[in-house]
């Protein structure tokens, strides 16, 4: 069986450490990689977007960036309990065009015993910015 350490339960420390690790993952922007910490049937809201398996989130995540390139994400612990760890985040990315975008949203996350992320429920608003006033660089 699959084991994706920390295991819930978590603690505070186990929390953070999974925020963290999940921050690291992401900013490799390889969507097999990251596909690895779902469950095979993971169940993801994306926005406007319903994702359902690891088939689908690779394929989303490819997806998205193709679209949002230099890409650099940064998460914050917001609250958890056994199984569950909410967080907010931003991320900084540039469109095909050259328009610097920045996302912020909520996350609310839910894990089986092993570890790895049964449901990902995203909350998420772009706001354009100038190349200046970038903070992830």
């Amino acid at each position: 069986m699959e084991k994706k350490h920390p295991l819930p339960p978590f603690t505070l420390e186990t929390a953070l450490q999974k925020v963290q690790f999940a921050e690291d993952a992401w900013n490799t922007k390889d969507p097999e990689k990251i596909s690895k910490a779902y469950t095979i049937d993971s169940e993801w809201r994306n926005r406007d977007k319903f994702i359902n398996g690891r088939d689908e989130i690779v394929e989303f995540l490819s997806n998205k960036w193709n679209k949002e390139l230099n890409y650099k994400l940064k998460k914050e612990y917001w609250a958890h309990t056994d199984n569950r760890i909410a967080v907010r985040f931003e991320y900084e990315y540039m469109n095909p065009e050259g328009e610097w975008f920045r996302a912020y949203g909520n996350e609310n996350w839910g894990f089986d015993e092993n570890g790895l992320m049964m449901k990902r429920y995203a909350s998420i608003n772009d706001l354009p910015i100038r190349e200046g006033d970038r903070k992830f660089k």
